[in-house]
């Protein structure tokens, strides 16, 4: 598979890196475009400000920049928290996109929105302050009115993005369940 795999509000960090290196290991292509041009932060919050600052706009458009010149292939994209919003609205728009890969992160989804069975595959803490219960359940039912193709994994006392063992919120049982789940998702596509 081409995967397109966007970083959180936390910038480029080496989370996101060894996650690409994961994915090629398992011998797929991966892109992990700089949406903040060598920006990280330590922070959640010093991130979100700088995510402000930006705007949603510019980060749409830095996203579909760098997604231009691969989507002719057909590319699975995929995002941390930030980067799984950006990677649904670049995935709803694309009709050559074959799949979508959210950890820990969805967005709104368009009322025009429209995939033929686009397979989605969302990971999540649980409870997750950024992604509550009535929050999943309203985006579940309108990404299956899309069309979409929709697993959820829940993660029992997580931590937002567990997956990055440089935060607090780093649960290595949660992590390696996500990898190996996502790892077969991506294989079945």
């Amino acid at each position: 598979m081409n995967i397109m795999l966007f970083h959180s509000t936390y910038g480029l960090r080496p989370a996101v890196r060894d996650a690409a290196d994961r994915l090629r290991a398992a011998g797929h292509e991966v892109w992990t475009p700089d949406l903040f041009e060598g920006r990280t932060f330590d922070t959640v919050e010093d991130g979100m400000a700088f995510n402000d600052e930006i705007g949603k706009d510019e980060l749409l458009k830095r996203a579909i920049l760098a997604a231009a010149p691969y989507s002719e292939r057909g590319l699975v994209y995929a995002g941390f928290s930030l980067g799984a919003s950006i990677a649904q609205t670049l995935a709803l728009g694309d009709e050559k996109a074959r799949g979508l890969l959210l950890l820990h992160g969805t967005s709104d989804i368009a009322e025009n929105a429209s995939v033929d069975e686009l397979p989605v595959q969302l990971h999540v803490a649980e409870p997750d302050p950024f992604e509550t219960d009535d929050w999943l359940s309203a985006w579940y039912l309108q990404m299956g009115r899309t069309g979409a193709d929709v697993e959820v994994y829940r993660y029992p006392g997580a931590g937002h993005l567990y997956t990055d063992p440089e935060l607090p919120d780093y649960d290595a049982e949660a992590a390696e369940a996500t990898w190996r789940v996502a790892l077969g998702f991506l294989d079945s596509l």
